[in-house]
């Protein structure tokens, strides 16, 4: 898949941006808080209608603004010259495929693959395991319509539990009608993650070994906070777990509180990895996101480089470049231009949210 032309209108600081892309090399080149990243976000917005920034479309919409747009012209496998127009309001969106107004999701999922690589995934490594979680509903949902309404109906379900709890009139039957909703999908879902982390596992041990010589060995697995895979069991785990459920007013087990670990070595890397290690390993699970949404996809996914590069050392930043498809379109930001051993970019230069057409480097 090829992104051609871009479009946005006041989405966050870039009040209206029109963007024909030649090539599979862009550069968005600018001073920090300009807008690069913004750009970034909205084109990543086109695979799964989320950001991989925020939780919330209204911090999309520019201040003072009723609503935002992004426009997409791609040159898709499948599709062919394919337009798509999302556009977004502080109570929702709507989205357009070739002047075909979109009215589920899963009819959308898997088209549009795009992969994020950014400055902040060292925290999938480092931080809580809200992000990790996060990173994998992301990723599976984003190409499996099946798993995403295993995890609508898990999330909606345990909503209500929580607020049965919360309100401190818990009674048995009550939750046990919530709990009937919630068991399946959580079983659902639990082997759906199992199944994913699996085929993601193999994918980042292969984009890591090319990454770092093969020396050392790096692996992830899923750590759910229930393994027994029934509903049966499950059902008695929460039916068992209610007076400390309700004493904490909250659901304290089930696929809300997993979590993802990554390791170098066999040991953990959020512990004894090194900088360069930790790096490398979120290099190559963003590797292995590619790899597995053309898998699923049949379409090469767009890369989105968000200044990831100036933390690693010169070999494993040419071994980082060396892995990607040459088939794949690769859109980078940066403060200044990229290494010209890496091709011939078309550059753009952006400040206080407007872009500009730059010479080519």
């Amino acid at each position: 898949m090829r992104l051609r032309r871009l479009s946005l209108h006041h989405f966050r600081n870039v009040g209206f941006a029109a963007l024909d892309l030649a090539g599979r090399q862009q550069c968005f080149v600018g001073a920090n808080g300009q807008g690069k990243t913004n750009l970034l976000e909205a084109i990543g917005y086109l695979t799964a209608l989320r950001s991989f920034r925020a939780t919330d479309n209204k911090v999309l919409i520019a201040h003072g603004q009723t609503g935002a747009a992004i426009a997409c012209v791609v040159d898709h496998e499948r599709l062919g010259d394919t337009h798509v127009t999302i556009k977004l309001r502080a109570d929702g969106k709507e989205v357009w495929c070739d002047q075909t107004r979109i009215t589920r999701l899963a009819d959308y999922l898997g088209r549009f693959p795009t992969v994020v690589f950014s400055s902040q995934d060292i925290l999938l490594i480092r931080g809580a395991p809200t992000l990790r979680r996060r990173w994998l509903d992301l990723t599976l949902a984003a190409m499996d319509a099946d798993y995403l309404r295993a995890l609508t109906g898990y999330m909606r379900a345990l909503a209500e539990r929580n607020a049965l709890l919360k309100s401190g009139r818990v009674v048995d039957a009550e939750l046990a009608a919530f709990e009937q909703a919630l068991a399946p999908a959580a079983v659902e879902l639990i082997a759906r993650r199992q199944a994913g982390v699996e085929e993601l596992n193999r994918s980042m041990q292969a984009a890591y070994a090319g990454l770092c010589d093969a020396v050392e060995p790096a692996g992830m697995t899923y750590q759910p906070s229930f393994a027994e895979p029934s509903v049966e069991a499950f059902l008695a785990r929460l039916e068992s777990g209610r007076a400390r459920d309700a004493q904490f007013r909250s659901t304290l087990v089930g696929p809300h509180r997993d979590d993802v670990g990554f390791t170098v070595k066999g040991t953990a890397a959020k512990d004894f990895a090194s900088e360069g290690q930790q790096r490398s390993l979120v290099l190559a699970l963003r590797l292995a996101q590619s790899a597995w949404f053309q898998a699923r996809s049949g379409v090469v996914p767009v890369l989105l480089a968000d200044d990831v590069l100036g933390e690693l050392d010169p070999q494993r930043r040419r071994r980082f470049w060396a892995a990607i498809p040459e088939t794949a379109q690769v859109i980078a930001t940066g403060t200044h231009l990229p290494d010209a051993e890496l091709g011939t970019w078309q550059v753009f230069d952006v400040k206080a949210g407007d872009v500009t057409a730059a010479v080519a480097g």
